[in-house]
């Protein structure tokens, strides 16, 4: 009987020390999908998933790799089959930036399904099994373009609201955002939100276009800063019709400095990469979920005040 005993003890010791070892993995491979490559706000983002496994493969004694996935354009199709992709080759974990929250949602549950976790950043899929997501609050970001706008204008004049892509659910909430601030402002008139390819070149051709259509508009809420990361893209003198616009990259900081954008509204892109991937070691390696499902990251005003200590961050964020 005492035999019995002591084998019993060495099985459930044995189950134990395996539960334990396959909870304490030491290789992870998490999967970063963004929406384009070519979009410099993501590159910072892969920056930041990078520093991230380093910081953390340190803290935690494992190895964490970065598995980018990224198609060279928006697409919302290709991401998704890059999910589907990343639980085929056996990723751990994958944060993914939605495009198209109704092509993605299928993908995101598929892969929940089969035991890898999700989480989003900077575009949400919100009826999916993702488990955070990390970005601004896009209704409030659209808000506060607008009511930063409606100040520098004193309360008056035509706005022309530029949008980006009409099916990324992100902006969708930010043009909402932007509409309700606008309300509390009697004197502001929005002339229309204006969509376009999100490329630097489609959208300064839509705002060109635009303003020769509507040479009455006074400001712009650019709830993304698209037509910024070309050169010229603004036709009209500095200062006489005024803009802000979200994201401070560093083509956009020369119209900060020209006068040609009065203020820019900084996402943290080098943390949506950092903090998406700290949410997935937390819960795949330390079991821990996070304190709530929005994980919302403030946005953070650039004027001309404190533009050069910002540009700083770049040479950081940039890969060389």
């Amino acid at each position: 009987m005492k035999r019995n005993i002591l084998l019993a003890i060495f099985f459930l010791a044995m189950v134990g020390f395996s539960t334990n070892a396959q909870a304490q993995k030491k290789s992870y491979t998490l999967g970063l999908v963004a929406k384009s490559q070519s979009n410099p706000v993501f590159q910072a983002a892969r920056v930041g998933a990078e520093d991230a496994a380093k910081d953390l493969s340190k803290k935690h004694g494992v190895t964490i790799k970065i598995d980018w996935r990224t198609p060279n354009d928006e697409d919302a199709q290709k991401q998704a089959e890059a999910i589907e992709q990343l639980v085929l080759s056996g990723a751990d974990g994958i944060a993914v930036s939605c495009s198209d929250a109704n092509k993605l949602t299928d993908a995101i549950n598929s892969a929940v399904k089969n035991g890898v976790p999700v989480a989003t950043f900077d575009s949400d899929a919100p009826e999916s099994r993702r488990f955070v997501t990390f970005g601004v609050d896009d209704f409030k970001c659209g808000e506060q373009t607008m009511e930063e706008l409606a100040k520098i204008m004193g309360g008056k004049g035509v706005v022309a609201i530029l949008a980006g892509n009409p099916n990324a659910p992100n902006l969708q909430k930010r043009v909402a955002g932007a509409k309700s601030a606008a309300k509390k402002h009697p004197g502001i008139k929005i002339r229309d939100t204006y969509y376009h390819k999100e490329t630097p070149q489609d959208a300064a051709a839509r705002v060109e276009q635009v303003m020769q259509s509507n040479p009455d508009i006074t400001g712009w809420c650019m709830i993304g800063g698209w037509p910024l990361f070309t050169d010229n893209a603004l036709k009209w003198p500095p200062g006489t019709v005024k803009c802000v616009s979200v994201d401070a990259l560093p083509p956009q900081l020369a119209y900060l400095r020209s006068g040609h954008v009065q203020m820019l509204l900084a996402q943290q892109v080098y943390e949506w990469g950092y903090r998406s991937a700290e949410h997935l070691i937390n819960k795949i390696h330390l079991k821990k979920n996070p304190s709530a499902l929005h994980d919302v990251s403030p946005l953070i005003p650039v004027t001309k005040a404190n533009v050069e200590s910002f540009a700083k961050n770049w040479e950081k964020w940039l890969p060389k």
